[in-house]
């Protein structure tokens, strides 16, 4: 089995930019490629440092949003060192500084950390408990449900700095993707409808109702967008 999240895009994410006049808008972006990404390992809260891909992806991706976004007012990321080394180019692309924001940091799971997806899926049975019990974390890690809600009041409290502005905010898979279950469903279960490939963007409106503009794009890299 292979990693969990990278399943098909439900079709229809994709909508229509919304009218002027809305909230902030967030460009949520997972970190550029590591090790275990390449060996399909839950690398967590293990702080390891992006591939010579992943630098590649984050410059690509830093030239595209200074081109595309250059009305951009601030770059947020996780203090993890594969979102920094992420965030870094894009800010100075954009002529500023990144801003650490430690509620963007990614799932941590404690004993469990470095483990294949298939042997969590299997030998742990770390997708059933989760599936089972928002509150159940592994020795030494964090619980689902507490994940999507700390990146949820981490993308709310980013949001209210900048009223009306666009804001890069650099993070990781999991992390994005239980915090926008949580803030589309209520539910951090969902977390598996959004797998994001790495140094993505997706374009995120929390005003007046919490909505995807658009999810998982890589135009930057040259990848098509998933059907």
């Amino acid at each position: 089995m292979g990693d969990p999240r990278q399943q098909p895009v439900r079709p229809g994410l994709t909508a229509i930019p919304p009218p002027a006049g809305d909230g902030p808008r967030l460009l949520l972006i997972r970190h550029g490629q590591i090790a275990a990404n390449l060996e399909h390992r839950w690398h967590g809260s293990t702080d390891g440092e992006l591939t010579a891909e992943g630098h590649a992806q984050s410059r690509r991706v830093a030239a595209h949003l200074a081109a595309t976004r250059p009305r951009i007012a601030a770059v947020y990321t996780s203090p993890l060192r594969r979102a920094r080394a992420t965030a870094e180019p894009i800010a100075t692309a954009l002529g500023t500084a990144p801003r650490l924001e430690p509620g963007l940091s990614e799932f941590g799971i404690g004993a469990l950390e470095n483990e294949t997806f298939a042997d969590l899926a299997g030998r742990h049975r770390f997708f059933e408990q989760l599936d089972a019990d928002l509150g159940w974390a592994p020795p030494g890690g964090e619980s689902l449900g507490a994940v999507g809600i700390r990146v949820v009041d981490a993308w709310r409290a980013i949001a209210a700095r900048h009223p009306g502005a666009e804001v890069v905010v650099v993070s990781h898979g999991a992390a994005i993707g239980a915090g926008l279950a949580v803030l589309l469903h209520d539910d951090a279960r969902a977390w598996m409808r959004y797998p994001l490939r790495n140094t993505s963007v997706t374009e995120l409106l929390l005003e007046p109702a919490p909505r995807i503009v658009t999810l998982d794009v890589v135009e930057h890299l040259g990848e098509p967008k998933r059907p």
